[in-house]
């Protein structure tokens, strides 16, 4: 009888892939010493984060959720509330707990207690609508991102209502963000090829077949809301930590469609694709932002108008999609170049699909 490899065997070379592009990603922030693109490199590790929380969840359950940027919203006011003065919230954010407005943490704390804040939350929320499928979750999902984000916008005396909550302490260096992009890439990977991960991507493939094979299909797509939802609140709170001042409507529709966007232009079934697709379409961002800016390209400067920047990402994204459906990685992950080990087997096995897509 033939020895098979086991799955960490067949693999490990995804999580370490990803993590070295981060890592270049990183290395070649430091190296340009610019404060603008450090900040650039910032948001693209923010952004990791919420992605391959989203990827936890949708890519794993085959659920659409509109809704994961309100966990993002709760980790970013959790980690504000935590780790500003307390003279500034006994201020503006006088409906807070005593325990709340007395604490001054370090933002590792913060990052913690955000992360969480919104795993408990996500656990509430999740025993309601994991019970749900298809539309009805997605528009459910929907709809308790807009009851979060109204409960935060007109919640004065907690939340600071519309007006912007600031003296957030502000984290420039990138090692922290880098840091926790890791450890969320790492935790995506873990959960993808535990027992959890494979039932929750069997009910994904074959829902009736797994039902009848055992598989408590809403426990399983509990579990993965929950992690997603700690990740999404790390995310927020990173976000908050990244420029010293949080809204509502911050965390709405516009944050909500673009990590969607990097989602499914990078592939919505694959870990890789969540990491990719933040990072093609962030440089594809920050080169239009340049450009509506203005280059000096020596012979004159070259500028686009603004308002370009999104119907020319629009545009990436419907050519990108027209030619790729499911995404650039084609929901296949990365593996090492003749990786003997992978070739037959998914880097994140699947039951239905065991496909990889080599470097």
């Amino acid at each position: 009888m033939q020895h098979r490899p086991s799955i960490i065997a067949r693999t490990w070379s995804t999580p370490v892939i990803l993590i070295a592009i981060l890592l270049a990603v990183a290395l070649a922030a430091v190296a340009a010493g610019s404060g603008p693109f450090n900040q650039t490199v910032i948001e693209i590790f923010i952004r990791v984060v919420l992605v391959v929380g989203l990827y936890v969840f949708i890519g794993n359950s085959g659920v659409i959720s509109f809704g994961h940027i309100g966990f993002t919203c709760l980790g970013a006011y959790m980690t504000a509330w935590l780790t500003m003065l307390p003279a500034i919230k006994k201020s503006k954010l006088k409906g807070l707990p005593d325990i709340i407005l007395n604490a001054k943490l370090q933002y590792g704390w913060g990052l913690l207690a955000a992360t969480v804040f919104a795993a408990i939350c996500a656990y509430v929320i999740g025993k309601v609508l994991m019970r749900l499928s298809g539309i009805a979750a997605s528009i459910a999902s929907f709809a308790v991102l807009a009851v979060i984000i109204q409960v935060y916008s007109n919640w004065d005396s907690v939340t600071g209502a519309q007006s912007s909550v600031v003296g957030i302490p502000i984290v420039r260096t990138i090692w922290p963000y880098f840091l926790c992009a890791v450890i969320v890439v790492a935790a995506a990977y873990l959960y993808s090829i535990s027992r959890s991960g494979l039932a929750l991507r069997a009910a994904r493939d074959e829902a009736t077949a797994a039902a009848a094979s055992g598989v408590d299909i809403p426990r399983e797509r509990l579990i993965a809301f929950v992690i997603s939802g700690a990740m999404m609140g790390l995310g927020g709170a990173l976000f908050a930590h990244s420029v010293g001042v949080v809204t509502p409507d911050t965390f709405y529709l516009g944050l909500t469609f673009v990590t969607l966007s990097m989602l499914v232009v990078g592939g919505m079934n694959s870990l890789s694709g969540a990491v990719l697709g933040v990072v093609v379409l962030s440089i594809i961002i920050q080169v239009l932002r340049w450009l509506e800016k203005g280059i000096d390209a020596g012979f004159g400067v070259i500028s686009i108008p603004n308002g370009v920047q999104e119907i020319a990402i629009g545009v990436v994204m419907i050519v990108i999609l027209m030619f790729r459906p499911t995404g650039m990685t084609r929901n296949r992950e990365l593996v090492w170049p003749g990786n003997k080990l992978s070739a037959d087997a998914g880097a994140l096995p699947s039951p239905a699909d065991g496909k990889t897509l080599k470097t």
